[in-house]
């Protein structure tokens, strides 16, 4: 954490850590404060009975609370912010003061379909609720849309690059996630390439795609490789 973790750090901003309730324990929480973070780590009330008993003991007045109605396109839902500052994560009178915040999501019967709780050493505030949760929660995009891709779409990062004897595997992973990046370029500004990701959306036809071409022609650059596939394919080409 101090060592590959210190050249993101910066007079100029914040790296903010985050993590699943396996992190949010009073060691790991001091620890990344000492190394410079801050953090926003899941709690759960199965695994932090302690600090949900203070929760539990507040009065409606002692929890701050704000609302919003939104509409999701089918249905409205409500969501509920809750937190508090301050807060001992576990028992003991040096135990670390962390500040709680929770969101729970409902109908507007009352049926709760979710609910998120985290910890985190920032101060919360009316105003910065709504974004420290949704930091939180991004969590699960992260994790649902570049790290699910790269073990199972194509990318095989699930396999173990375990060779050599100093940096081959560190190279190894680093060619695949910069890979990655292009691609993720590619389908933001390269008309080309996103013209043929619509009608190949599956990543893994698409790279199945390109080996096989690869491997039996030349090209004399990406452009070159994306106009062959769209005359293939039969697509108009919306340029570059």
């Amino acid at each position: 954490m101090e060592t590959i973790g210190r050249r993101y750090l910066s007079e100029h901003y914040t790296v903010v850590l985050l993590g699943d309730d396996l992190y949010s324990r009073d060691p790991v929480c001091r620890k990344t404060i000492s190394s410079g973070y801050s953090f926003i780590y899941v709690c759960k009330t199965s695994s932090h009975k302690y600090l949900y008993e203070w929760i539990d003991e507040f009065s409606p007045a002692d929890l701050n609370e704000t609302y919003d109605r939104k509409w999701t396109g089918k249905k409205r839902r409500i969501y509920r912010y809750r937190y508090r500052n301050d807060i001992p994560i576990k028992d003991g009178e040096r135990a670390l003061l962390v500040n709680w915040m929770e969101l729970t999501i409902s109908d507007p019967d009352g049926t709760v379909i979710k609910r998120h709780s985290f910890v985190t050493d920032i101060t919360i505030t009316d105003e910065n609720i709504r974004e420290l949760i949704s930091y939180g929660r991004s969590r699960w995009k992260i994790e649902n849309e570049n790290n699910n891709i790269l073990k199972t779409k194509g990318y095989h990062l699930e396999h173990n690059f375990g060779h050599g004897t100093q940096h081959l595997s560190n190279f190894l992973m680093t060619l695949n996630l910069l890979s990655y990046l292009f691609h993720t370029v590619a389908q933001i500004f390269d008309l080309r390439y996103i013209r043929i990701r619509g009608a190949l959306p599956s990543r893994k036809t698409f790279f199945h795609d390109v080996q096989a071409l690869t491997k039996y022609f030349f090209y004399e650059s990406w452009e070159h490789l994306l106009i062959t596939m769209l005359q293939g394919l039969e697509l108009e080409d919306p340029g570059g």
